[in-house]
């Protein structure tokens, strides 16, 4: 008989029933073995505090209005605070510029039509015989060229900021404009006027920032421990203005200054009571299924990979696997089936694991 592998089995049969029994031992046991108690509660690390927000406007809902021309700014026609359309004019810019460029399209527009015509008369000769293909082919490379030029030029009077509708409308006979309108690009409020009536600017110069103000973004500063704590999807509220959301990033970028964690609100209820800017107190929501709790983490007690709390009852202790979450200092923050108001084993481990584990007596 293997008698060291029935020892093995017999071993482990009696780990295995002294992992879901209960661990007898009076109290003049535990007072003689130096086994003291302490109490538990529900963690607040995330729960109960407000973190620090800002305000701020979601990527793509933003845009600055600026000159693709130097010249000067002869009207405003919008200020700061007031909403504003897609395709609203908002200001109206004179240059010299506009006009040369006016000029260069004009020229190449001119020069097209001349090529269209050389090409059409060339195609009906080749048709008839009268010219060589070679002929014909250099025709209709030189008109491609001129509607390249036609087309550069075109592109650079929309970068200077005037319509496809302003353009149609150019023709040697009408003449050509010293202003553009400007317009704006986007629905949304004016959140700064950037120039004044009168004054020249320079090519590229900021003249208005536009934002789209719904829904906006929270920036919030959690502590780093509660990066396990977190998910997307999870509810975000700002008490004071009864404003809320859902956390849409979590950033893995800690803020050197103070170590906390990053995570990104998205807030779409009560907008209207927050501004660009704007530092808030927000409130995570963890769920009402998510139960945390702290203990000392000298309660915690190892066993191969798992993690235990020893917790008290009547004529003992009962071993209670737990999760680890995180760790606070000298807590350590556990999900678990525990209720919150059991008192767990924090001196003498030793010996109660040893009685678990049925190496010594009880």
């Amino acid at each position: 008989m293997n008698y060291k592998l029935l020892a093995f089995i017999t071993l482990l049969l009696i780990v295995s029933f002294a992992h879901a029994a209960d661990i007898v031992m009076t109290s003049s046991q535990q007072q003689n073995l130096g086994i003291t108690v302490v109490g538990i509660g529900k963690n607040t690390m995330m729960t109960s505090r407000r973190f620090p927000a800002e305000i701020v406007i979601p990527i793509g809902q933003e845009r600055v209005v600026s000159v693709s021309q130097s010249g000067l700014i002869d009207q405003l026609f919008v200020a700061a605070g007031q909403q504003v359309k897609k395709g609203q004019t908002i200001a109206h810019l004179i240059s010299a510029d506009l006009v040369s460029l006016q000029k260069d399209y004009l020229q190449a527009l001119t020069k097209k039509k001349l090529a269209a015509k050389s090409f059409a008369r060339d195609a009906e000769l080749l048709n008839g015989g009268i010219i060589a293909k070679r002929r014909y082919l250099e025709t209709e490379s030189a008109y491609e060229e001129m509607s390249a030029s036609l087309s550069e030029s075109k592109q650079a009077l929309r970068l200077a900021g005037m319509s496809d509708g302003a353009i149609s409308k150019l023709n040697s006979a009408s003449g050509m404009s010293s202003g553009i309108f400007l317009e704006a690009p986007i629905d949304g409020q004016v959140l700064e006027q950037m120039v004044t009536t009168g004054q020249r600017v320079d090519m590229g110069m900021p003249l208005y920032r536009i934002g789209r103000l719904h829904p906006l973004w929270l920036e919030i500063h959690a502590p780093l421990e509660g990066l396990p704590l977190v998910k997307i999807g999870m509810p975000v509220q700002v008490p004071k203005f009864q404003a809320s959301g859902k956390l849409i990033a979590i950033i893995r970028n800690v803020n050197k200054a103070d170590q906390t964690l990053h995570l990104r609100a998205e807030i779409t209820k009560n907008t209207d009571f927050l501004s660009p800017g704007q530092f808030v107190e927000t409130v995570i929501n963890l769920g009402e299924k998510t139960q945390y709790l702290s203990v000392p983490k000298s309660t915690i007690v190892k066993q191969g990979a798992d993690a235990w709390l020893f917790t008290q009852v009547k004529g003992g202790f009962h071993p209670v696997k737990v999760k680890l979450i995180a760790e606070q200092g000298d807590d350590a923050v556990i999900d678990s089936s525990l209720t919150g108001s059991e008192k767990v084993a924090v001196s003498g481990l030793s010996a109660i694991k040893g009685v678990w584990l049925g190496l010594g007596t009880k």
